[in-house]
């Protein structure tokens, strides 16, 4: 089951990593495993705009099944990419693993059975994708759909950070990306996001990700820590709570 307490752990120490480069992205990934209920990660990178082949998994089987889908042109990364929604496949040895005639059997024969593929995206910009198996089918639900869906923020968060200078434009934004991107929350957190623009010097899509996985991390909810931005007792450019 997933243990969202240590997730939070693995978070705050990745958060608070001033130096996050790629190489993060294999610790991202083992914490991943060893929070979630899942036996496998591998994280890639696609996106032109990065320029780099960053990627990272949790162990080498998870790297070659990750890698392997991209060189095959199909499996549930590659589609989680190319339209930009996760793909959930609870058992490989069902319907649904029939799309990917050649990649299903070669994850079969690796003894996992189900897989669960997320986009890595900030607004409009899709980065990559973030890979998760496991050795006995079962859905990925509940808390445990919504921890890997904070991996797959922080995950973003490192990719924008590894290759900024190559994804950044002339204003500051992503490029491609409008400061709409996200959308709307209520004004607190639009008036709390726009203040860590100004703090780290990000876009607005980054400023917001940034405060969900702060939340996150402090066992808090948005709204609380946007409070506290707001109220100016709390900064993310500072330490992250212990």
């Amino acid at each position: 089951m997933s243990d969202p307490g240590r997730l939070r752990r693995e978070l705050r120490a990745l958060l608070a990593d001033r130096s996050r480069d790629a190489s993060v992205l294999e610790r991202l990934c083992t914490g991943a495993v060893s929070a979630l209920p899942v036996d496998g990660a591998a994280i890639s990178v696609t996106a032109d705009t990065a320029g780099q082949g960053y990627s990272g998994a949790s162990d080498p089987a998870s790297a070659h099944l990750n890698d392997l889908q991209f060189a095959l042109g199909e499996g549930p990364c590659w589609d989680a990419t190319r339209h930009g929604h996760p793909v959930l496949v609870g058992d490989l040895t069902g319907p649904a693993g029939r799309r990917w005639p050649m990649f299903t059997p070669a994850v079969l024969a690796a003894g996992f059975q189900g897989i669960f593929a997320f986009p890595l995206q900030i607004g409009a910009i899709r980065l990559g994708a973030l890979d998760l198996v496991r050795a006995r089918p079962g859905s990925l639900e509940g808390d445990a759909l919504a921890d890997a869906l904070i991996v797959v923020d922080v995950a973003a968060l490192t990719v924008i950070d590894a290759a900024a200078g190559d994804l950044r434009g002339p204003a500051g934004l992503p490029l491609g990306v409008g400061p709409d991107a996200f959308g709307m929350y209520r004004a607190e957190i639009h008036q709390a996001t726009g203040m860590v623009m100004a703090q780290l010097g990000v876009s607005a899509q980054e400023a917001l990700v940034r405060l969900r996985a702060y939340a996150y991390a402090a066992g808090r909810t948005p709204d609380e820590v946007a409070r506290d931005i707001v109220g100016r007792r709390l900064r993310l450019d500072g330490d992250l709570p212990g």
